[in-house]
């Protein structure tokens, strides 16, 4: 056996770098056969002449001849704008594509990567809220392994391992809470993007932080878990769990529970996915109990943040409902972040979108792609 080939799309973020770290470690195990970034061309270039993949891409055109000029030497294919993504994955002969873009960018080159065949290890988690029935079912018609790499579904996969004919009763998502555990509507009245950004056990990207602080991702998480593991709205719960050590739970009809555990580190799911079937031994820090004597669940306040009520009715809904949500929310953070809107509206924001674009019960792809793009131009004008 050689080794296997991986597609890293969206290498110089917070997943796509971590996933490199894991490749360093097993070197004899993994090669890579492209990197593709959105903007930061001078680490995308530092990747590159490391690992030397096939192909590249930069999103931003207007720096695809410096990246081009700095690998001119290395005999590297250097593709440039959104649409390069989709058509590098006709190009490459990966075995494994790891999508680590950030939101509805993620779902084209996933689909075209399923169409070709090759397996999924899935950190963009909006490509199962967008198109969840449509992405599926091309996996199930190409063959195609889906591997989660969200520590959540991660976890829901690695307990379900040996139980294929074991019925699930429900599984339990867990959730940090977020910097803002705890608090009422009141008390998150003037909060500043600072503050939301301060997650307090995982790093990650301005998008995904934000999203926790609201429990938007505890939400986008709920709908890609019925689509990744055939489940029911009634079928999912979730839990607040302050110290981020058990990952998620399943129950099976006979009221048994499994649970994954560990330390907050997404290197441990990335390992999982690209190195599935195998466990690969890691220097991963260890848990111990006796660092960890208290672990502690709650309810979740979904009257205070309000986000993940929203996707749960966008289940619910079904149709193109979650893809109106999906769309609304990329558009809300980025409006906050920008000090367009306060915290509080971001909720708000996204109920006005699901209740101001048409829906759609049975959509098609094209559909999906027109209900994004009308989603954001309705969330781009919210208050004016």
């Amino acid at each position: 056996m050689g080794k296997k080939k991986i597609a890293v799309l969206g290498s110089t973020g917070s997943i796509g770098t971590q996933t490199l770290d894991v490749v360093r470690a097993h070197a004899e195990q993994f090669e890579i056969d492209v990197l593709t970034a959105g903007n930061n061309a001078s680490l995308l270039i530092e990747q590159s002449l490391e690992f030397t993949p096939s192909f590249v891409v930069i999103g931003n055109e207007e720096k695809y001849v410096e990246v081009k000029d700095a690998l001119a030497s290395k005999g590297i294919q250097v593709f440039a704008g959104e649409s390069a993504l989709t058509e590098v994955m006709e190009m490459t002969n990966a075995d494994i594509v790891l999508t680590a873009l950030v939101g509805y960018a993620g779902l084209l080159p996933t689909l075209k990567a399923i169409d070709r065949g090759m397996d999924i290890a899935l950190a963009n988690k909006e490509t199962l809220v967008v198109a969840g029935e449509i992405v599926m079912e091309q996996a199930r018609q190409k063959g195609v392994h889906i591997h989660p790499v969200d520590s959540e579904h991660s976890a829901i996969y690695q307990c379900l391992i040996g139980e294929e004919s074991n019925p699930i009763e429900k599984i339990i998502l867990t959730a940090s809470g977020g910097p803002f555990r705890g608090r009422k509507r009141a008390d998150l009245a003037q909060v500043t993007k600072e503050q939301a950004l301060k997650h307090p056990n995982w790093d990650m990207g301005a998008k995904i932080t934000i999203d926790s602080a609201s429990l938007m991702n505890k939400g986008l998480e709920v709908i890609e878990a019925k689509w990744l593991f055939d489940l029911t709205p009634e079928q999912i719960d979730v839990v607040v769990h302050p110290q981020s050590i058990i990952h998620s739970l399943v129950q099976f009809e006979d009221g048994s529970i499994k649970a994954q555990l560990g330390l907050p580190d997404m290197k441990l799911p990335i390992q999982y996915a690209i190195g599935y079937p195998n466990r690969l031994p890691s220097n991963f820090e260890r848990f111990s109990f006796l660092d960890y004597p208290n672990l502690t669940f709650e309810q979740p306040d979904k009257e205070t943040f309000r986000n993940l009520q929203l996707a749960f009715d966008a289940l619910e809904k079904g149709g193109n409902m979650a893809c109106i949500l999906n769309a609304a929310n990329e558009v809300a953070v980025q409006r906050f972040l920008n000090d367009e809107i306060k915290f509080l509206e971001l909720a708000e924001l996204n109920e006005a979108c699901m209740q101001k674009v048409a829906f759609i019960a049975h959509p098609t792809l094209q559909d999906y792609i027109e209900t994004d793009k009308e989603a954001r131009r309705v969330a781009a004008t919210y208050g004016s």
